[in-house]
């Protein structure tokens, strides 16, 4: 091959000659480098146990438990119990602002869905309703102012600017009393204006049928004389009470005189029962008649 031309050689041939050419090559330039001194001599590669003596000597020693060590493991263990009370007490915060919400929720709905009640006097009665003075006074028959203190009277006044309620169809609007021949309307109120039209039923008390105490008023002696004969009536007498749902029977206990004054009569009741008032004696009016009764089908 050392004789041959180039051209005369062949392909393993020439590969060979150019794997010799470039060693060649890089001898020459590794000896030109050596004599100016650009080559650096590595050293040899230290062996694997080497590396295997340096980490167990790292392991074998041992860490020393120094004070300010010691202080700064319990200061760690301080701030994580910190931190876990601040996340607990994080949690317990949001869940009883998450039950707040739903309560006051809850009570909003509960409010918006209240019944609209009925206008009732915002101060008790200080007298008995129907008082007025008897039809045959040189005044004729008025309301009778006289029998209320004066220091209450500007109380009996706000009394009779209450509101009249809107009319439900378990209001009353006729009464019946069949012994004494009684067959009368029934409105809301029992101020002056409101027992000209017939018997009043006092706001604020029961409707026919319901727990509690239906008080009734009428005059004796004016309008009508609709309870001029209640005290004719007895224990076991009925009274008819009418509705726009239906009729309402009550039998009558007892009755009684009583000053103007004995507002108690008119108070709620635990059973279904009604309360009859109006002025006594016929045209001399000093004190009231209060007629009780007891729901029949009670």
């Amino acid at each position: 091959m050392a004789n041959k031309r180039p051209d005369q050689l062949n392909e393993r041939e020439l590969q060979a000659l150019l794997k010799r050419k470039r060693i060649e090559a890089r001898n020459q330039r590794l000896e030109e480098f050596a004599r100016s001194g650009r080559i650096i001599t590595l050293a040899p590669d230290l062996q694997s146990g080497a590396f295997e003596d340096f980490d167990n000597a790292i392991v074998s020693q041992p860490v020393s438990d120094t004070p300010s060590s010691r202080r700064k493991r319990i200061s760690d263990r301080i701030l994580l119990g910190v931190e876990i009370l601040a996340v607990v007490g994080l949690i317990f915060i949001l869940f009883n602002g998450v039950n707040l919400i739903r309560t006051l929720n809850s009570e909003v709905v509960a409010a918006f869905d209240l019944p609209t009640p009925s206008p009732t006097p915002l101060i008790s009665a200080v007298v008995l309703p129907s008082g007025h003075t008897p039809p045959t006074d040189p005044g004729g028959a008025r309301p009778n102012d006289a029998e209320i203190p004066e220091h209450l009277r500007p109380i009996v006044q706000a009394l009779n600017n209450v509101p009249v309620p809107t009319p439900s169809p378990e209001h009353p609007i006729r009464i019946q009393i069949p012994a004494i021949g009684v067959d009368a309307p029934i409105v809301q109120g029992d101020n002056w204006e409101s027992l000209k039209q017939g018997v009043g039923q006092h706001i604020g008390s029961a409707n026919p049928g319901q727990q509690g105490n239906v008080v009734l008023s009428g005059h004796n002696d004016i309008f009508g004389e609709i309870f001029r004969y209640l005290d004719q009536l007895e224990p076991g007498d009925e009274i008819v009470i009418f509705s726009n749902v239906r009729a309402y029977n009550y039998v009558i206990t007892d009755w009684e005189i009583v000053e103007p004054t004995a507002v108690h009569v008119m108070d709620p009741t635990e059973d279904p029962t009604t309360t009859l008032i109006s002025c006594y004696p016929y045209l001399i009016n000093t004190e009231r008649i209060v007629v009780k009764a007891l729901l029949n089908d009670f």
